[in-house]
């Protein structure tokens, strides 16, 4: 599964949000669940995981009765803020109004695939995201290419 794009929804009366079509298209219900995740992702943002994702990310971190603390505090902060949205017959999830507020979102949302997760933001905030990245890209590259070099290496 591979999400790619980026799109302009807006939520309707009922505060529920189409996943376009393109994105759903990746999806297997078998392999992915039958809903997404809504949690805070690592950049501000609201991600969506499907959920089986989620739960392989999760199942990756180990038991947390005795855990390291950054660990602990990863987990209340992610988990405690998390909800399970089901997509409707349409396509749509409804994601809780205690999210929209903390996110401040509302109206029109933009919906970017981003690798395994859609993340949601506001319109005008990815404007200025994509107007701070674009003069960086060169650099973006670079770095990305030294990261997965390093994490080719063999460790000895």
């Amino acid at each position: 599964m591979l999400f790619l794009g980026e799109y302009e929804h807006t939520l309707d009366q009922k505060q529920r949000l189409a996943i376009p079509s393109e994105l759903r298209e990746v999806l297997d219900t078998k392999q992915h669940g039958e809903a997404f995740i809504v949690a805070p992702g690592a950049n501000g943002q609201l991600w969506l995981w499907p959920e089986k994702t989620f739960a392989q990310l999760s199942h990756s971190l180990g038991g947390s009765l005795i855990g390291d603390p950054s660990v602990q505090d990863f987990e209340r902060f992610v988990f405690s803020q998390a909800a399970r949205v089901p997509l409707d017959s349409a396509g749509r999830i409804r994601i809780p109004d205690r999210l929209l507020q903390k996110f401040g979102l509302a109206g029109s949302i933009m919906i970017l695939g981003v690798r395994d997760h859609l993340e949601l933001t506001e319109p005008a905030a990815w404007k200025r995201e994509q107007e701070r990245l674009q003069p960086e890209a060169a650099d973006i590259w670079r770095r990305a290419r030294q990261t997965f070099a390093a994490s080719q290496r063999p460790t000895v």
